[in-house]
C-alpha cells in the first residue's frame, strides 16, 4: 500500500464560486484501537458538505476532508477489532462517535449526544482514498448491489427516514415534501409505498418531473400551495422563508418536521395562522445507529430507486457547485478509481 493518498479538503470555506476545495496528498491514516480502514469505493455527496465548504457549518479544524456518506471495503484492522472482517464491503456515515454514558445516550437518543463527533466534520471523511472509522459505527452492506446505488442511502436516506418518523404521518396520510433532492427522492418513496399521498414542493422543473415519475400525487413550486391540506410535511431546502408556508399547508393537528442541519432564518411566526389548531413544528437532529439499522434494512429489502449522477473523483469540486446551483437531480456521486 502507497503511504499517501489524494484527498479533497476544505482550506479556505466560502462561497463554490472562491474555490473552498483544494485537492491535495495526505497521508494514509492507520486506524486505531477500535477502528478500521476503510478503501474508498463511492462517496455520496451531501449538502452538509456544501454547507461545511462555504462555511455555514463552521468547520471543526483546518484543512477537514468532508464526506459521510461513504461505501468501501475494510483493508485493515486497528487493535481490538472483532468485526466487521477484513475485506468486509461496509458504509460509513454521518455519526462517527458517542460518549455513550449522557442522559441521551442512555435513553437511545445518542444523536443528542452532547459528545458526539461526526464523519466529514470533526474528522476527516470519505472525499478521500482511505477513511478510518470506529468498528461500532460502520454498517455491514450487501454485495448484490452497486456502490453509487448504496452511498446516497447512508445519509439522505437514513436522516430522511428519521425526518418521516418526526413528521407524525399518520397511515394512508397526505404529506407535504419541500425540496425534492437526495434525501427528499427517497424519502417519498418510502411514504408512498406505505400509502401516504405525496405532495412536492419544489422550484426544480427536472425534480417535479422526476417526483411525479416516482408517484408522487402532485408536484408544484416551492411556494405554491399543495392541492388538499395535508397531515404532516417535511422541509428538506434550507430555506426557512418556506416554514411558514409548510405550516399553513398543515391541515389541523399536522406536524412540520425540519430536515436539514442548517436553515436560513425563519420569519415571524402568527400564532392564528401558522401555530393555532395544535399544529407542530419540529426539527431533526442527525440519526441514531438503530435509524440506520432500520433503514438500511427497508432498503435492502425493498429495494428504491436512486437517482444518482456520477462524478469522477477529480471533480469533488463541480459536483459541489453543481449542488449549490441546484443543477443536481438525484444524488450526487463521487466515483474513486479503482
Amino acid at each position: 500500500m502507497a503511504e499517501t493518498m489524494t484527498a479533497w479538503v476544505v482550506r479556505r470555506p466560502g462561497p463554490m464560486s472562491s474555490g473552498p476545495l483544494e485537492r491535495v496528498r495526505l497521508p494514509i491514516p492507520a486506524p486505531a484501537p477500535g477502528e478500521v480502514l476503510v478503501e474508498v469505493e463511492v462517496c455520496a455527496v451531501c449538502r452538509t458538505d456544501l454547507h461545511l465548504a462555504e462555511g455555514d457549518l463552521p468547520p471543526e479544524r483546518p484543512d477537514t476532508v468532508p464526506g459521510h456518506e461513504v461505501v468501501g471495503r475494510v483493508v485493515a484492522q486497528g487493535a481490538g477489532v472483532r468485526r466487521p472482517a477484513t475485506g468486509t464491503r461496509v458504509g460509513v456515515a454521518w455519526l462517527h462517535s458517542t460518549c455513550g454514558e449522557c442522559r441521551y445516550c442512555l435513553r437511545g437518543s445518542e444523536n443528542l449526544c452532547p459528545n458526539a463527533s461526526y464523519t466529514g466534520w470533526d474528522v476527516n471523511g470519505g472525499y478521500a482514498q482511505y477513511v478510518t472509522a470506529l468498528e461500532d459505527y460502520v454498517y455491514e452492506l450487501p454485495e448484490d448491489l452497486p456502490a453509487e446505488r448504496l452511498a446516497p442511502l447512508l445519509c439522505a436516506g437514513i436522516i430522511g427516514y428519521r425526518a418521516l418518523a418526526r413528521a407524525d404521518l399518520p397511515p394512508g396520510g397526505r404529506l407535504g415534501v419541500y425540496g425534492f433532492g437526495a434525501s427528499a427522492h427517497l424519502v417519498a418513496q418510502v411514504a408512498i409505498a406505505q400509502g401516504a399521498a405525496v405532495h412536492v414542493l419544489t422550484r426544480s422543473r427536472r425534480a417535479q418531473e422526476l417526483a411525479l415519475e416516482l408517484g408522487a400525487a402532485s408536484a408544484g413550486g416551492a411556494y405554491d400551495a399543495p392541492p388538499e391540506p395535508l397531515d404532516a410535511a417535511i422541509l428538506f431546502a434550507p430555506v426557512g422563508d418556506l416554514v411558514p408556508v409548510a405550516l399553513k399547508a398543515l391541515d389541523m393537528g399536522g406536524t412540520l418536521a425540519v430536515a436539514g442541519i442548517h436553515l436560513t432564518d425563519i420569519p415571524s411566526l402568527t400564532y392564528e395562522e401558522d401555530l393555532f389548531y395544535e399544529r407542530t413544528l419540529r426539527s431533526v437532529t442527525a440519526n441514531t445507529r438503530e435509524d440506520g439499522r432500520a433503514f438500511l434494512k427497508l432498503a435492502t429489502r425493498h429495494p428504491l430507486r436512486v437517482t444518482t449522477v456520477p462524478y469522477d473523483f477529480d471533480r469533488a469540486d463541480q459536483a459541489l457547485a453543481d449542488l449549490a446551483a441546484d443543477r443536481v437531480t438525484g444524488a450526487a456521486v463521487l466515483r474513486l478509481p479503482g
